[in-house]
Formats: structure tokens, C-alpha cells, sequence
């Protein structure tokens, strides 16, 4: 069902309770990469300009449930104060009788950012009473993260059980309607693209796929547990042995369906990740001394091919191990390749994103995806918690 949108809540003098992913990487006092916070900006920037005051929500590393204040939020509101060029308080906690008492005192085009969920256990249980206490700070629900709507959390899932109406943020209606372009109506060809280490991170995805897809093209190293299955040696490339007949049954679904699977034909090969360079092979003459590391320039080539007949291209997981410089060629040419493509193209996952921006291309790419385990679960066909509790266009 459609999902109630931003634009559809009156916002004039309301408290507006905004649930973002500002997890962002911080070095010691200081945001890294404000690409998550600049994500959210248009949601918070339409929201303040329709006279509402913002009590914004997230949460920022794996503190356990404990106050640690490594993962305070603090540098996050420095950074959101020059983004949005106003002021934006941090409250003392993310509940309690000082932080209602603040959110109860916010007027309009006033941001109050509640330190880190995480530092309450309560959070991640998806607690009813620590949901109740959040949602007391606030008239209306706005969920703008996406990357976090896979996890049953308390402000996420059983907050809308005590606030309403709860409304996906523009990020939020970005990501459903790209990922919704793959999934219900894609123009065809529709080629996915999978990479990464391992098939086991990545299996109910091809499965889905297959399902869907015109072609399936297969890198990185889960590449090599489908080689292994039509019975080539791959030395001592990345093998998961107790995946291989699901290997096969997968190839053999592709055959049934007509499906185009395709697999490297050669590789960049080494001793091991440090080596100062590899050399190219094909799969069938890998060393048994030696790990496939990278696709070659021929299986760049099939790949290429493949993508430049596509309508709609999507894409998870690079095809080597990237961030080593003798193992980068071949998912760079790949970005460079789905980037040069006619097709409407979605890319997602952290590696992913960072091979993109690596090639130069991020600007010819259709839509990035902010997420990482949501893009997958959503491209799985999973229903996700933070997605199914929003309310419904009426």
C-alpha cells in the first residue's frame, strides 16, 4: 500500500518527531563524511519552512545500550548547525524530564536533537514504554531513515503505536520510489549486478532476482563459489563449500528461466592481498598456490556488454577487492561502465558508493542508495518494519 507523504501533514506549529540516520563516521571530535546528514537536510529544510520545530532522532555506532560518550551525538549537531545555517541544540538525553520539558518548549523553526538512541538498551528491544516516552515529545511522525527500516526498533517501528500520522521524509519517498521502479515496473532488459565476498551474504537476493531480472551478472568473491560449482578449481580464491549446491541449484533456476547468468572469465590473481600487483588468468588456469582477487579485462568486457543493452541496471558489491590498488581495475570499469549506460540505473552499499565516487561517476549514476542491509532486504522482497509501520495514503 502507498504510504503517507511528507507533503500531506499540516505542519504549521506542530512538534515534528524526525527519525534520521545521522550515523555518520566520526574522526575523534568531528564528522568525516556528512553525506548521511546532508541527505536528510531537504526534509528538515521543508519541515522547519512550514513553521514546525523539529525534534530530530538517531542513532550513531554500536554503544550497547550504555551512555559512552565516544558516541555522542554532539559533533553531528555542530555539523547539522552548518548545514541547516541555524542553531541545533542537543538535548541531554533522548527521554526524561529535561529533554520532554525542551521538546515542550520548542517553537517554530527550532531543532532539538536528542542524544543518541542507542545509549538506552530500549532502543534495539523495541520497548512499548521507551516508544511511549519518545513519542511524548512530538504531535507527528516523520521517518527519513531509510537505511535503518529493516531494524525493529523503538523509534522506528512501535513509535507510530503512540504517534500519528507517521509520514516518510523525502529521502524516505526517494529511496521506496527508485528501489519501487526496480521491484514493480522496470523497464527491460533489467540487469542486476552482484559482487562482494560472500554468495551466503548474498543468496536470497539471487534467488529474488532471478525471479525478476533479464540478466544476472556475478563478481567479486561469491563469484567464485558458482565457478566452483560447474567444477573449476579456483586455487585459493574465497570459496564457501557449504553453498555450492545452492550454487548450482541457482544456476540451474537461471537456465530454467531463461535467465542470462554470467560469471568471470578470467581473473586478477595473487599470492595474497598484499602482493604488490597481480596477473590475469582465466578461471580455468587459476594456480592452486594463488587467489583470484579481481575480474579480468575480459570478463570487464562481457560485463560491459551485458550493461550496455539495459534499460534499468542494479547494482550491490564491487567486483574485487577494491580498496587495494592492484585489485581496483575491474569494479572501477564496471562503475565506469554503468555509468555510461542509457539505463536508469540504482546503486547501493557502502562499497558500492565508494567505488562510484572512486571512478568520478556518482553524478551519472540514476539514484545512490543511502542504505546497506535495507537496500538488500528490500531487493530481497522483504517487508520492512520501518517501511510496513508508516500510515497509509488515504
Amino acid at each position: 500500500m502507498p504510504k503517507l507523504t511528507l507533503d500531506r501533514l499540516e505542519l504549521r506549529g506542530k512538534r515534528v518527531f524526525v527519525r534520521a540516520d545521522l550515523n555518520a563516521p566520526l574522526d575523534h571530535d568531528t564528522v568525516s563524511d556528512d553525506t548521511r546528514l546532508r541527505a536528510v537536510v531537504p526534509t528538515l529544510q521543508y519541515v522547519l519552512d512550514a513553521g514546525a520545530a523539529v525534534v530530530l532522532a538517531s542513532h550513531l555506532g554500536r554503544p550497547k545500550g550504555q551512555v559512552a560518550p565516544a558516541y555522542s551525538l554532539r559533533p553531528v549537531a555542530e555539523r547539522l548547525e552548518a548545514l541547516l545555517g541555524r542553531r541545533v541544540e542537543l538535548a541531554p538525553d533522548c527521554v526524561g524530564p529535561a529533554t520532554r520539558e525542551r521538546a515542550q518548549q520548542l517553537g517554530p523553526g527550532e531543532v532539538l536533537l536528542l542524544e543518541n538512541l542507542r545509549f538506552h538498551p530500549e532502543e534495539e528491544a523495541n520497548d512499548e514504554g521507551f516508544a511511549k516516552a519518545l513519542a511524548a515529545l512530538a504531535d507527528c511522525y516523520v521517518d527519513d531513515a531509510f537505511a535503518a527500516a529493516h531494524r525493529a526498533h523503538a523509534s522506528i517501528e512501535a513509535i507510530t503505536r503512540h504517534l500519528q500520522p507517521a509520514a516518510a521524509g523525502l529521502l524516505m519517498q526517494q529511496e521506496l520510489a527508485a528501489l519501487g521502479r526496480i521491484l514493480q515496473a522496470p523497464e527491460r532488459p533489467l540487469v542486476a549486478l552482484l559482487g562482494g565476498a560472500k554468495v551466503s551474504d548474498k543468496l536470497a537476493l539471487v534467488e529474488h532476482l532471478l525471479e525478476r531480472v533479464d540478466a544476472l551478472l556475478i563478481g567479486g568473491g561469491m563469484a567464485f563459489t558458482f565457478l566452483r560449482a560447474l567444477g573449476h578449481d579456483v586455487g585459493r580464491s574465497l570459496v564457501e563449500p557449504a553453498r555450492i549446491e545452492t550454487a548450482r541449484r541457482a544456476l540451474e533456476a537461471a537456465r530454467r528461466r531463461g535467465v542470462s547468468l554470467v560469471l568471470p572469465v578470467d581473473a586478477v590473481v595473487a599470492d595474497g592481498l598484499d602482493s604488490p600487483a597481480g596477473r590475469v588468468v582465466g578461471v580455468r588456469e587459476i594456480p592452486a598456490t594463488q587467489a583470484g582477487l579481481d575480474i579480468g579485462p575480459r570478463t570487464v568486457e562481457r560485463f560491459t556488454e551485458a550493461l550496455r543493452g539495459a534499460r534499468t541496471i542494479v547494482w550491490n558489491g564491487p567486483m574485487g577487492v577494491f580498496e587495494r590498488p592492484p585489485f581496483a581495475a575491474g569494479t572501477l570499469a564496471v562503475a565506469k561502465a554503468v555509468a555510461a549506460s542509457a539505463a536508469f540505473s540504482v546503486v547501493g552499499g557502502g562499497d558500492t558508493i565508494a567505488a562510484v565516487t572512486q571512478a568520478g561517476v556518482g553524478d551519472r549514476i540514476g539514484y545512490i542508495s543511502t542504505a546497506g542491509g535495507a537496500f538488500l532486504e528490500f531487493l530481497e522482497g522483504r517487508a520492512l518494519p520501518g517501511v510496513e509501520a508508516l500510515t497509509e495514503a488515504g
